[in-house]
């Protein structure tokens, strides 16, 4: 299991790598490979990579970029492991917990387990996706002893 962290940013705040890593490894199968980036970002490299892939001008709290076989390999080729990196912006995930009256580091164990989550292949378009992802993110928050991230939403 490879997870690499850059920092495109350094703000307060951001938690260590060690615990983005371990918030990270919560939400990976234990079976299987995973090669996973997790980048963090200002709002400036959030909101060009929201306009680009998702078309929204504006800053988001975390991106997801499944991996995929590079050209020319086909997909069974890849180890059926998790890959692919996470844009992660710090001062959007900031505003968010100041706003939400959340501990800044219980958001950002939520985030970056609702990214890695997307890249494992979940997620919440339709309620009955959201409620499944949802329901996955409240175990394994709990499972680092943080609170249901909707109770108050």
């Amino acid at each position: 299991m490879t997870i690499d962290v850059q920092h495109a940013v350094s703000l307060d705040g951001v938690p260590p790598d060690a615990e983005l890593v371990r918030f990270a490894e919560a939400a990976l199968p234990t079976e299987g490979a995973a090669d996973v980036c997790l980048r963090i970002v200002d709002e400036a490299e959030s909101r060009a990579l929201n306009h680009q892939w998702r078309g929204k001008d504006a800053p988001t709290n975390v991106l997801s970029f499944p991996g995929s076989a590079p050209p020319g390999l086909p997909a069974e080729a890849l180890s059926g492991g998790i890959s692919g990196d996470l844009a992660l912006c710090a001062p959007v995930i900031a505003r968010e917990a100041r706003d939400q009256g959340k501990p800044l580091a219980d958001h950002w164990a939520h985030l970056v387990i609702h990214g890695i989550l997307h890249l494992r292949g979940f997620d919440h378009i339709h309620d009955v996706q959201a409620n499944e992802m949802e329901q996955l993110e409240r175990e394994l928050l709990a499972g680092l002893g943080i609170a249901d991230p909707y109770r108050d939403v």
